[in-house]
Order: structure tokens, then C-alpha cells, then sequence
């Protein structure tokens, strides 16, 4: 088969979310001077690679706009002080992202009155747990300060809406979630339950909405950990709905809160009831629902991480080999169901006595996780008898003594998993899009830094559903010639951390996994003339 060519077209340097656009009073500016250069086709051959910031061009569009139409000398400084702050805001570097936060969409309601000096913006970060909210609003006041005209400056910080990449294809209680993190160990006794429920407390000390689901039937340890008043959850006849309990502003669900203690049933049946409370659960806007795993890799924990899109996995182990045996398959599962590991917590490593530090239990397992799985951090909770005590008490450890060491260990691994689950999303909701320019669907998958070009119609002619190939057979059902060469996709949406949804004009949704995608034909010479 002839690889197919893509049209010559420009390709904007910055992040790719949002269609590039800057949102100023309310309105979206989009950056016309890439448009205009998109619609130029030059010889790859002749065309030197240049750099366009996003201020520049900004600045420069709006420059042209009024030179050359008969704008008033008051709208046009108004435009300029626009741009000005913009560029100025552009210096404004998201740790994570590493691209401007102009061009992630951060900035919202900018309003300038550049004869009084006065500028007001929000910036609405992706989560209110942000580690880096407070810099942030620092350094927005600082830039914006340093132009001449500006007498003063009010920021107001606000966070997205709680809602997942994909919530139409999701049951109604996980609609308003934004990320779920699954904590995991696949061996019982190693601490689970405890860094489950300090995890969530912490997130929440951090200004997270937060719920934890309690998905150990068999052995619910919620009930023991937190404290709520009402112990029971209660149902809404008319929607038929679960009402979770809360606990110092974290909403609960366990099997434990149903009235029934611990449950004497067959798996099916536990995966039942799994899927019921956690679907059918009122949860409402949250910002990190952490779902305690119970042990093993079996029907239950796959039920789970197929029924619920899994933003990330902590793993939790203990210093023991055997205890690595064990937390290995658990890895292994979520990497088969691409639920991205990307913390893992070392329980019991140590303790200090006279001076000393002694690990009873060994060393090493932890570490031999993150280096065999290449998971990025790890993280060590000493041998301390208050955690144990706080456990039992109904008072998680973060909250009896939140300047403790402790704590401090749980803070960081509450920062790693907003900033992992932050990243996480970025680069799924941007995996696979559609370049209408260029006419060609821009593939980089998350694990992998490659990024290339396919044509439509190559994809939608490798669909693999039962539409396209008989089940039975494996005869080819859909036929060469039944896709046009022009076809476009009308839409692109994540499904997980796997695949993307594919609507095209005939209303077929074509789903996509990454893996199949690499294995496609490429288009060839697809210049990148602005990296």
C-alpha cells in the first residue's frame, strides 16, 4: 500500500489542549498569525525553522489588526494592555505541563483598564490541591506589577469543575469525579487500609474535595479508621441512591457502613455488591476519590479497575521478599490494564532507638519495586506506634498530629499524586487528535515519547470491532473501497488510559486502543515547521 501524504501545514509549539487559545474578558483569542502561515504552502526544502512565543504572536496579530483597520486609539490601547499582561503572564511556567499557563488555558476573566491602571484575572488551576497555587498567585501579582502602567492587581485563584476526561460514558455517580487513585498492595497486612485513608485526608488538607471507597468486603477496615457520626449509609427512595457518610469533609462508603459487617459470599456476588456501592453512590464533585483495593489480583480488584476508569495506583508493600512477590503480580495487573503505577509506599521500614536506626524487617523491597517497574517515587513510613494506635483510635495519624513526621511523609506523597494525576491527564486528553491543517491524526502515547502522523482513513479502515470483522471467521466485513480518502472524524474522546473513541460522519464510534494505533501504516515527510 502507497503511504499517503499529508498536506504541508504549520504546527503551533505550545500545548496542544484547548485549541491554543487564550481566554481574555471571557472571549477566546486564538493566534492568528499560525493560521495565516498554516494557510501558506512553502517548500520544506526552502523554510527555516523559527520560534514564535505565544506573547510575540499575540502581541504582533493584534498590533497588525490595528494598524489596519480604523479601531479607536481607546480600543486599540485596551487590546495592547491585553497583550501586555498576557505576554507578561506567558513568563509563568506550570511546573508539570512545562508550557506556559497563558497557553494551558489557566488565565480566565482578564479585565484591563489601562487609564485607571487597574487588571483583574482568575487563574483556575486544574485541581484545588495545586502544590504550586500559592507561587502561582505570587508570581502573577509579581509580572504583572513590574508593567509601568499597572497601578494595581487582583488575582482570585479557582479550580476546574470536578468531572472526569470522559464522563458520558460513565454511570451517573462517577460522572463528577475528576480523578479516582486506586491503593494497592495484593498482600493483606502490610498497611493498605492506613496509607489509603491518610492519603485521602491529606489531599484533603490540601484543599481537595475527597471520597474513600472501602472495596474490602470481606474485611471492610473503614469502619475502624474514621469516626463519623452516622454510621450507617443511608438510601434516596426516589433515585435510588446511596447517600455516603462523611468524616471531617471526606465522604465515606464501605460494606462495613451497609449494616451488614463483613460479608459471607461468593465472588460473583461480591462483585455485585462492589459495583453497586461504588456506581450508585450520590459522591457528588470530587477532586480524588481513593478507593482502598482490597488484597489480591482476582474477579473483584479486575471488576474494579474495568468498571472504574483508574486515574493512577499507589502500591503499597513491606520491606520482606515475600511481601515483593506479591505486590509484583499487583504491578503487573495494572500494567496490563494500563493504570499508570506512580507511587510506591514502604510500610514498617524502620525505627529509631538510641541514637540509632534499625530495620527489622530488612531493606530493600521497596526500592527493588521502583527499579524492576521503573515506577518514579518511593516513599518510607518509619515503625511508629501512634500510626498504629490512630488506626484503631477512628483519627487518622495526619490529622491527630499534622506537623508530625509522619504527616510530613504523607504531604509529599499527597503532592506526588496531584502532580502525577495532573500529568496524567494532560497527556491523555492530548494523546490523539485530530490536525484538521494538516488533515491527519496526531498520535503520543502516554508511555512513550514518539510522536507520528496517520491518515483517517487508514484508521477507520483497521477498525476491528464486530462491524468491520465477522467474529466467527475472522472475514474482513468492511471493504476498502467503503471509506472515502477525505473521510474526517467528527470526534475524539479518551476512553481510559488505553484508547480513544472515534466518531466519524456515519455515526460509527470506532474505539481505538494506543497499541493498535502504533502498529498502523504512518504518513511519511509530515513536516514539523514550529517545534
Amino acid at each position: 500500500m502507497q503511504l499517503l501524504q499529508a498536506p504541508l501545514a504549520f504546527r503551533c509549539s505550545v500545548s496542544q489542549s484547548n485549541a491554543r487559545a487564550a481566554h481574555v474578558a471571557g472571549k477566546s483569542f486564538s493566534e492568528p498569525i499560525f493560521a495565516a502561515a498554516a494557510a501558506s504552502f512553502l517548500s520544506p526544502r526552502h523554510f527555516k525553522p523559527a520560534f514564535i512565543s505565544y506573547g510575540d504572536a499575540l502581541y504582533s496579530s493584534i498590533s497588525a489588526k490595528a494598524a489596519s483597520s480604523p479601531a479607536s486609539v481607546t480600543e486599540v490601547s485596551s487590546q495592547t494592555a491585553e497583550a501586555d499582561v498576557l505576554k507578561a503572564l506567558s513568563q509563568i511556567i506550570d511546573p508539570d505541563f512545562g508550557t506556559d499557563i497563558v497557553s494551558c488555558g489557566f488565565v480566565k476573566d482578564l479585565d484591563v483598564d489601562k487609564e485607571s491602571g487597574k487588571v483583574s484575572f482568575r487563574l483556575e488551576l486544574t485541581t484545588p490541591a495545586c502544590p504550586v497555587k500559592d507561587m502561582f498567585e505570587q508570581k502573577a501579582n509579581e509580572v504583572v506589577a513590574t508593567l509601568p502602567w499597572v497601578e494595581k492587581v487582583e488575582v482570585t485563584m479557582s479550580a476546574q469543575p470536578a468531572r472526569p476526561l470522559y464522563a458520558s460514558q460513565l454511570p451517573a455517580g462517577l460522572q463528577t469525579i475528576s480523578n479516582i487513585v486506586a491503593v494497592s498492595s495484593c498482600k493483606g497486612g502490610v498497611g493498605k487500609s492506613t496509607v489509603a485513608v491518610n492519603l485521602a485526608y491529606t489531599l484533603a488538607g490540601m484543599g481537595a474535595r475527597v471520597g474513600i471507597f472501602d472495596a474490602d468486603v470481606y474485611g471492610p477496615s473503614l469502619p475502624t479508621m474514621v469516626s463519623p457520626e452516622n454510621r450507617l449509609l443511608e438510601m434516596n427512595p426516589e433515585k435510588r441512591t446511596i447517600i455516603p457518610t462523611e468524616y471531617m469533609g471526606v465522604k465515606l462508603v464501605s460494606f462495613g457502613f451497609a449494616g451488614q459487617g463483613r460479608a459471607i459470599m461468593r465472588g460473583p456476588m461480591v462483585s455485585g455488591v462492589i459495583d453497586q456501592l461504588l456506581t450508585t453512590t450520590e459522591w457528588g464533585e470530587l477532586d480524588y476519590l481513593v478507593i482502598d483495593m482490597p488484597p489480591g489480583t482476582g474477579d473483584i480488584q479486575l471488576t474494579l479497575c474495568q468498571v472504574v476508569p483508574l486515574t493512577a495506583a499507589v502500591i503499597v508493600t513491606t520491606p520482606q521478599k515475600l511481601a515483593f512477590i506479591d505486590v509484583a503480580k499487583g504491578v503487573r495487573m495494572f500494567s496490563k490494564l494500563k493504570v499508570p503505577c506512580v507511587a510506591v509506599v514502604e510500610n514498617m521500614c524502620h525505627f529509631d532507638a538510641d541514637g540509632k536506626r534499625y530495620y527489622p524487617f530488612g531493606r530493600g523491597s521497596g526500592s527493588q519495586v521502583v527499579q524492576e517497574f521503573g515506577i518514579p517515587h518511593l516513599f518510607e513510613l518509619p515503625i511508629r506506634p501512634t500510626l498504629s494506635v490512630s488506626g484503631d483510635s477512628g483519627v487518622p495519624e495526619v490529622v491527630a498530629d499534622p506537623q508530625g513526621e509522619v504527616a510530613g511523609t504523607f504531604q509529599d506523597l499527597g503532592v506526588c499524586v496531584v502532580q502525577q494525576c495532573a500529568k496524567i491527564r494532560q497527556q491523555v486528553s492530548t494523546a490523539v487528535t485530530y490536525d484538521k491543517s494538516m488533515k491527519a491524526i496526531r498520535v503520543k502515547v502516554p508511555t512513550s515519547d514518539e510522536e507520528f502522523y496517520l491518515h483517517p482513513a487508514t484508521v477507520r479502515r483497521n477498525d476491528r470491532s464486530a462491524e468491520s470483522v465477522d467474529e466467527w471467521t475472522g472475514e474482513q466485513k468492511l471493504r476498502y473501497g467503503d471509506i472515502p480518502e477525505d473521510v474526517e472524524p467528527e470526534e475524539i474522546r479518551p476512553m481510559g488510559n488505553y484508547a480513544v473513541s472515534i466518531t466519524w460522519p456515519d455515526g460509527f464510534n470506532q474505539i481505538a486502543p494506543y497499541d493498535q494505533l502504533q502498529t498502523m501504516e504512518r504518513l511519511v515527510d509530515v513536516p514539523l515547521l514550529l517545534d
